[in-house]
């Protein structure tokens, strides 16, 4: 984005051809605008330097646009700037720091102090729920018979493969399919019937 050298481009006065009429004296701004594209051309590199190792490298170019807009505002109200140079690193010292200060207040913006955030309990109606759910859980195991609650509590609860089991109980792995069918069946049906 070549934001400046366009703005110099408009300030230009076009050329005249002979018979063209002159402008007012006072519409005529070449001087000063050499004067600013020469400015540009040697602080512009400088003022990317400066942005890209005190601000985000992919804001410098925007940044450096900026003070050449502020700078190219001040002269256009017939100041006269001496050191247009040191006028230009102080409008990008203040950019900075007016950056810096907006970043601030955004963050003071959305502090939130500890002693007025309120802090989450147990909740206490989950807990109930989840004590009735094991209760109703255990009591659903305890109507199995022996071995299929023994097998499914070796499956589920210990981590013991089928073929692990089969082999600890003396059966089929079929049989401890069946057995595990069952016990699933068995909970979900009394899961389900709230």
């Amino acid at each position: 984005m070549r934001l400046i050298p366009d703005v110099l481009k408009s300030l230009a006065s076009p050329r005249l051809v002979e018979g063209d009429p002159l402008p007012p004296d006072d519409r005529v701004v070449t001087g000063s605008v050499l004067a600013l594209n020469d400015l540009y051309q040697t602080q512009a590199p400088k003022l990317l330097r400066y942005f890209a190792r005190r601000a985000d490298r992919q804001d410098a170019n925007d940044l450096m646009q900026e003070s050449f807009a502020r700078f190219v505002d001040a002269t256009a109200a017939d100041r006269v700037i001496e050191q247009p140079e040191a006028y230009l690193n102080r409008i990008a010292t203040n950019l900075l720091r007016d950056r810096a200060k907006t970043a601030l207040q955004r963050s003071l913006a959305r502090h939130v102090p500890a002693d007025e955030e309120t802090l989450a309990g147990p909740d206490i109606v989950a807990g109930l729920e989840a004590r009735d759910l094991l209760n109703r859980i255990q009591n659903a195991l305890m109507r199995l018979g022996p071995k299929t609650r023994e097998i499914f509590l070796a499956h589920r609860v210990d981590g013991f493969s089928y073929s692990d089991i089969a082999k600890r109980t003396g059966l089929s792995v079929k049989g401890v399919e069946w057995h595990m069918t069952k016990a699933i069946t068995h909970l979900d049906r009394v899961l389900r019937s709230r």
